[in-house]
């Protein structure tokens, strides 16, 4: 059976957008999915990568230009400078990886909630209370907010150690194995490369 690693951070607007075509990509090629929430932040500085803050006006207006067509072409509301962005992605990671080791719900609904909650609701994804209601709605145990929060502490950083070794410098990121696939607009590559149409 193929792995499918999936790097990513629920802040990220690139995530958001690649909604739940992973999922559907790894359940149309039999493949396990494991999701791999990490500090973005923290990713750059160790691989060469800017912060967005600190990179150039030029490469901000066209990231700009480019979600918007892709929320275009997705067909996925997007708000380009949402309420609440940045802010810590740590709660909402420690809460995805608490329900994937816990189990219960629907895994991919629950990153696509949580994304969505930032790019196309202005809802604060460090927010407790967001955070348990897509939790629930994604069918976990709205508790695992708090009773995750240690189990996600010890797994977040290690995701980090493992992506950095998986030879990934961006979010998202899919590693099958040696061969690797960075963003969502490579969905389709990785589609390809496990045998389904997309």
């Amino acid at each position: 059976m193929p792995h499918i690693d999936y790097y990513f951070t629920p802040l990220s607007p690139w995530t958001y957008l690649a909604g739940q075509r992973p999922a559907q990509i790894a359940a149309q090629a039999g493949a396990s999915l494991r999701y791999k929430p990490l500090d973005p932040t923290a990713l750059f500085a160790r691989t060469g990568g800017q912060a967005l803050a600190d990179r150039h006006d030029n490469r901000k207006a066209y990231r700009l230009q480019e979600l918007r067509r892709w929320s275009e072409r997705l067909d996925m509301p997007l708000t380009l400078r949402p309420a609440f962005f940045p802010t810590n992605p740590a709660p909402a990671s420690y809460a995805i990886i608490a329900a994937q080791e816990t189990g219960g719900g629907d895994m991919a609904e629950l990153l696509h909630r949580l994304t969505r909650a930032c790019w196309a609701e202005d809802r604060n994804i460090a927010d407790d209370d967001v955070i348990r209601d897509c939790l629930s709605a994604a069918g976990f145990d709205p508790a695992l907010a708090f009773s995750g929060m240690l189990q996600g502490a010890e797994i977040y950083p290690r995701n980090l150690e493992e992506a950095v070794a998986d030879g990934v410098f961006g979010v998202p990121f899919f590693v099958v194995g040696q061969e690797r696939f960075w963003g969502q607009d490579r969905l389709d590559f990785l589609a390809q490369h496990l045998g389904v149409s997309t």
